[in-house]
């Protein structure tokens, strides 16, 4: 047994002692700053770890952001089919997961304080007990877990901060790396070890926590006026108690709000912002803007100023494409590692964030408008925002102009390799040779007909002849061919 233990705890490896390593320091409680952590007897010296993240109003909008907005999004187990397309498991643990964790959490309680643990220490941890079939059958956040290495690489976690968890299974002992979800940021001293973004703003924190309590002692204890009485005259002591009493009855307790009337040249003057207080609001906006480039957070979507985006899909996509987009990929890909999956684009955990767009029903149905019928078929449009199927609503279509990519390069082809065009004297010779190929037998066959005729009209007897009408000219006209009929018509008639 004892064996077993140092071997599990034997892979851990210890600074030298006396090293000095540069702050702030990670307290269990906070962060120590910098020049409290060289003295061994800090809490003597008057100093006590800083809670860097759990104060401070840019900090926990930023943390807040990230934990509501990835509570947000559905997510969904996906799988690649033959085809290139994908499916949606539903009868895996992972699809049960998802929809309800454990008996107490729902999932967006699950993922909005696991991501809040996430950015305020680095690192979240939850143990995923296991069923009959070796299944993760449900999964538990806990707030504090630390990673043990043993000798032979195995890798264990002692879990706790769960009082429910600690009630129905017995962490007493090290758990297996298998049944523990592990999230980590950045492990810059230990590969199983995550560094908070705080830590980056820790100088940040400490100077706004600064400025700010200097500025409340100051308005606590050495109370600024915000009107002063000046005059030309000169005053002794006790006209200036007076003055002072009777402009405090005026203005202060019940009757405050009063009307002072002034004599003998006083004049009330305001005591406006001093430079001072400009330049400690400069470094509190500067300090909030370090917060925010730390976290990777756009402004715009804290609201505190920054170029406007032309929609809210524009905002959104640019805080996907940065610090939301590797948050929602960091956690799904913790996820695959515990239920074992095969990874993009085979077998995958995906976050839908198409429920970012909600609030702007009109971009998201210009989007599903615009790819209905193309892209997607109008029943998966449908689908995207709650809608049932319709008949005929599983084609996809495309206008008859379009071709496909391999008969534009054989067209192209054929293009380039045609003989060049015929000069102008050369279509004229091409012009003449195709009208007189094509008036040549028409001029035969007339000819033809006429002399037909003519041999017809040879044999017929005199006394017919004599019926006939006199011989017309050649005309083409519709009235010429109509006597020529009727012509025709009196003669057979004779006959």
């Amino acid at each position: 047994m004892a064996n077993w233990i140092s071997r599990i705890f034997g892979g851990k490896q210890k600074a030298a002692e006396g090293e000095y390593r540069p702050g702030p320091y990670q307290a269990d409680n906070g962060w120590l700053s910098a020049s409290a952590g060289r003295l061994m007897n800090w809490w003597q010296a008057g100093h006590s770890p800083g809670p860097y993240g759990e104060s401070g109003a840019m900090v926990e909008a930023c943390v807040s952001a990230y934990s509501q907005t990835v509570a947000m999004c559905p997510g969904g187990h996906w799988k690649m089919l033959p085809d290139g397309g994908r499916e949606l498991v539903t009868t895996s643990a992972l699809a049960r997961i998802l929809k309800r964790p454990n008996d107490y959490e729902s999932m967006s309680d699950f993922l909005m304080n696991l991501t809040d643990r996430l950015y305020r220490d680095g690192e979240a941890f939850a143990y995923a007990p296991r069923n009959d079939r070796q299944e993760v059958a449900e999964i538990h956040r806990m707030r504090f877990g630390r990673p043990y290495v043993g000798d032979d690489g195995s890798i264990y976690y002692g879990l706790s901060g769960n009082e429910v968890v600690d009630a129905r299974f017995d962490l007493s002992y090290p758990v297996p790396a298998r049944d523990v979800l592990h999230v980590r940021l950045r492990t810059p001293k230990h590969p199983l070890k995550g560094v908070s973004p705080i830590l980056a703003v820790a100088v940040d924190q400490a100077l706004a926590g600064a400025a700010m309590s200097q500025q409340v002692a100051f308005y606590l204890n050495q109370a600024r006026p915000s009107i002063m009485l000046e005059t030309d005259a000169k005053l002794t002591k006790e006209q200036t108690i007076e003055l002072r009493e009777l402009w405090d009855l005026q203005t202060k307790g019940e009757k405050a709000g009063g009307t002072p009337i002034l004599t003998n040249g006083l004049k009330a003057k305001a005591i406006g912002q001093s430079a001072n207080d400009s330049k400690l609001a400069d470094m509190l906006k500067l300090s909030d803007q370090n917060i925010a480039l730390a976290f990777r957070m756009p402004l715009q979507i804290l609201g505190i100023g920054g170029t406007p985006f032309a929609s809210t899909e524009s905002l959104m996509s640019a805080w996907k494409s940065t610090g939301l987009g590797f948050a929602l990929n960091h956690i799904e890909e913790a996820f695959g590692l515990l239920f074992k999956l095969k990874g993009m684009p085979d077998e995958y955990l995906e976050f839908d964030t198409d429920a970012l767009l909600r609030s702007s029903f009109k971009e998201m149905i210009d989007a599903l408008t615009t790819g209905a019928g193309k892209v997607m078929t109008r029943n998966e449009a449908r689908a995207k925002i709650g809608l049932g199927k319709k008949e005929g609503g599983d084609d996809l279509y495309v206008q008859m102009q379009d071709i496909p990519l391999a008969m534009a390069a054989e067209l192209q082809q054929q293009t380039l390799n045609a003989e060049p065009a015929p000069t102008v004297e050369e279509q004229a010779r091409l012009f003449g040779e195709a009208t007189r190929t094509a008036v040549e037998p028409i001029v035969e066959r007339v000819e033809a007909v006429e002399v037909a005729q003519r041999e017809a009209i040879a044999a017929i007897p005199d006394r017919v002849l004599e019926a006939l009408p006199a011989p017309l000219e050649r005309d083409d006209t519709e009235d010429a061919i109509a006597a020529i009929k009727r012509g025709w018509e009196t003669a057979i008639e004779a006959a």
